[in-house]
This record gives C-alpha cells, structure tokens and sequence, in this order.
C-alpha cells in the first residue's frame, strides 16, 4: 500500500487498558504470537513516516520492539493528550495531513486506510471510516430496558481518522479538555468530515473476550495468505583495506572487500532474496553497476529499496536469515549489531532477522581466504 509522503501516521498507545483485564497494557499483550502494537504498527507499512504516541513507563520496551521503524513520542494522560504530542512534533516537518489510529486497532485493512487516504487527496479536511448502525438500540439502567433509541443516521466510529495536520492540530489546541476522539473535536471546530467506509473486522481490542476475537479473524486471513519465498546469493574478493563493511556493520580486518559498491556481500545477498521473492530480479537490475552514480555507494540503499517494493506491494518481511562463510573475521562477536541494522534498514522487529557464520572448513576460495560468500533467505507474507 502507498501512503504518500505527505502524509504521517499517529498511532495513540499510551493508555493502560484497564479494561482489558490482569496483565500488561492491551497494546503490548500477545495476539498470535505478536504484541497487538506491532500488528497496528505493521498495517500501515509503506508510510515514510510513523510516530507512535506511547506511556513514559513504556519508552525502553517501545525501543526495543519498534526502533528503527517509527518514531517515538511520549504519551499524555488522556489519548487527546497523546495525540497532541504527536501533531506538535510533526509540525514544521513537511507533512501536510496525518492518519491517527488507535494502537488497540491491529486489524485494520489497507481498503480502510486506503478510503481515508484517497479522501484526503481528493480535497478533504478531514476524513474517517465508519459502520452505519443497524441493530436495535435501548437505553437501560438496573438491568431493564427504560427507552429506545432510533439507530437512523447513527455510525460507529473506527480509526484511522484523517485530517489537514494544521486543521486538526488547531482544534486541539483550541480544545485542551479533549474529546472521545479526534472526529469530535474537528467537529466542534467547524471542520466538515467525510464518512468512508469502514470494517467489521476493524475492532479495537477492549476487553479480555476481544482477544479471542482478533485471533480468530487473524486464522481466517491466514487462509487467504500468499507467502512468497527468495534466495540470494553473493561473493566478494578482498583487495587491500583494513575493513569489511558485513551487514550493514564495519568490522576492523586486515583487507577490503572489492566491489563496485561497498560490497557489503551479507546485504547484497539478503535484497537479492527480496527481490527474488517479489519476482523483481537482482540488484543489478534495479542499480545497474555500469552507472558511476552507484560506485561505492552504501548496501543499504539497494536493501531499502527492496523492502519499500515489499511493502507498496502488500508484503511483509515475515523472516529472513544471513549465512555468511569465511574463516576470517570472526562474525559471531558483531552478528547481534548485523541482526539489530538490518532490522532498522528493513523496518522490521529484530527477531525477524538472522545473522549467522561458517567456514568452508578451508575448502575452496572462502577457505583459502580469497573472499567471503553470502546466502540469504527471505519469505514475504501477503494477503
């Protein structure tokens, strides 16, 4: 999916989720095998720009899961002080329009953040996605039903919310005390919002039974799922120099490695195997060596853009994994700093991403010590 540049992503995960029973804020519990953040995090995979509004308690454990990938702000004590803190920092930076989504959202479909984005290219201030109400509605008190309510003209409201940055951001710096969301506010300040449309499976997870839920919708979509596998495979020979530039990391040595790049063989290896998933043929393909403007030109240019096709197509790094054969330099003491900088160029969380090494048991031109080899593996989830 592309989101234009223009536009940022705010997603609010400050809150403690008392709601959602014993245990850690909701954002951060298991939903298959993966904290609900990161899920919501994922869904908006394509955007240049993500900034996530979360709880000071939880700044290092939000490091640690999404370095690399987003931005991170401190969260304040209501979600509309969240929000602010997010629009303050991306004023003055180029964006023009943000989509703000709920941390506790990590099911939200590319057609529902693709409605609210197309409304805000086609000239909407703001924009948000909605479900029209069609059951029955009661008004109750002491477990008995005291009154009707008629559902005509009534919607349930979803996230992402989309809106001009400085329209939105004026609105809550006009309203300090807040709103239950940012649609709300944007109303108060005359601004007309538009209704897209939105998705039952589009749930903000709540209570303890939503969990159960989101894993169930989560079983069905794996059964729509394309999963494409890719396999690279690079060499390089040392030449003079007192470093090797492996996966992203410069690692002392007593020669160079010799490319036309910075034959960072571990890099080339893992985006040929993106490439190779996406069906998109090799690096020299898509940065052609006989082109002077790529001579010695850092690895992770040509990895950024293989995970960017990645994901404007619809797929997400699922897992990789880096064999790199030599006998010399020893990879194991920089492999943790190889795992933790591909992760960052891929926007991926780091346990994504394997980085191991053997030897040729001094077989061969890697045992000779004439250069070092590279395979990689990479699988693509879409769907």
């Amino acid at each position: 999916m592309n989101i234009p540049s223009h536009i940022a992503v705010l997603i609010t995960a400050a809150g403690r989720g008392t709601r959602a029973g014993d245990g850690p804020p909701k954002q951060w519990r298991d939903l298959a095998g993966r904290p609900v953040l990161s899920r919501s995090v994922e869904a908006f995979a394509g955007a240049e720009r993500i900034v996530v509004a979360v709880h000071p308690g939880d700044m290092d454990r939000a490091i640690g899961e999404l370095g690399g990938r987003v931005t991170l702000v401190e969260g304040g004590e209501t979600r509309s002080d969240s929000v602010r803190a997010g629009l303050e920092l991306l004023e003055g930076s180029g964006i023009t329009h943000v989509l703000i989504h709920d941390g506790a959202r990590p099911l939200v479909s590319k057609a529902v953040i693709s409605g609210v984005v197309d409304a805000l290219k086609g000239g909407a201030v703001a924009a948000a996605p909605a479900l029209p109400v069609t059951d029955a509605l009661w008004t109750g008190a002491e477990g008995r039903v005291t009154g009707f309510q008629p559902r005509d003209g009534l919607f349930r409201a979803q996230t992402p919310q989309g809106f001009r940055l400085d329209a939105i951001l004026a609105a809550h710096r006009a309203a300090p005390q807040g709103a239950a969301d940012d649609v709300e506010l944007a109303h108060r300040a005359g601004l007309p919002v538009a209704i897209t449309t939105g998705d039952e499976d589009n749930i903000k997870v709540t209570f303890p039974g939503d969990f159960a839920r989101a894993e169930r919708i989560i079983a069905q979509r794996g059964t729509d799922m394309d999963v494409r596998l890719g396999n690279g495979y690079d060499v390089h020979a040392f030449g003079p120099g007192d470093h090797v530039w492996l996966c992203g990391v410069q690692v002392a040595h007593d020669a160079g490695l010799v490319g036309h790049s910075d034959a960072d063989v571990g890099m080339h290896a893992l985006t040929d195997a993106i490439y190779g998933a996406l069906a998109m043929g090799d690096i020299g393909r898509h940065f052609p060596p006989s082109d002077p403007q790529w001579k010695g030109a850092a690895s992770d240019i040509f990895l950024r853009h293989a995970a960017q096709l990645a994901r404007e197509r619809g797929y997400r790094l699922g897992n990789c994994d880096v064999t790199l054969v030599c006998e010399y330099p020893k990879i194991g003491p920089h492999a943790p700093a190889m795992q933790q900088r591909l992760a960052e160029i891929m926007q991926v969380e780091p346990c994504r991403v394997s980085v191991k090494a053997t030897t040729s048991e001094r077989l061969g031109f890697t045992g000779r010590k004439e250069g070092i080899a590279a395979l990689a593996t990479a699988t693509l989830i879409g769907g």
